[in-house]
């Protein structure tokens, strides 16, 4: 993997842009800033997904600190730990595994709707 050169608008984004020398695949590294969109809360610190939900704050591990968090705090986020770096943050977004499960069972309800029409009888408009 080598480094390559960033647009104006790739340096808002990305921390650095990395090519395969062989194949020449682009990965990036996002900022953090980039950590806090989307549906599913992550670590705010290395990115991951893998986290805990907690019902009040653990005196062991470190909160995580900044004006983010201060935010997500105020707005009602939900206290969460991340199990790789250690460190408790608020979040008002849900786990992805939750995302996951609501998008699979709309999946399902999308699937089942046009075999409920077919299943079902129709009528011509007249009585028998």
């Amino acid at each position: 993997m080598r480094r390559v050169h960033r647009t104006l608008m790739e340096r808002f984004n990305y921390l650095a842009i990395y090519e395969c020398k062989d194949c020449h695949a682009e990965d990036n590294l996002p900022r953090a800033h980039q950590l806090h969109r989307g549906k599913a809360a992550r670590c705010p610190k290395c990115g991951t997904f893998r986290l805990v939900k907690l019902k009040e704050p653990d005196h062991i591990d470190p909160m995580h600190t900044g004006l983010l968090n201060m935010l997500e705090r105020m707005v009602g986020g939900r206290l969460f730990h991340c199990r790789y770096c250690r460190i408790q943050f608020w979040d008002r977004r849900r786990l992805r595994s939750e995302v996951d499960a609501d998008v699979a069972a709309a999946d399902a309800e999308i699937e089942a709707a046009p075999e409920a029409e077919t299943a079902a009888p129709k009528s011509d408009g007249q009585d028998a």
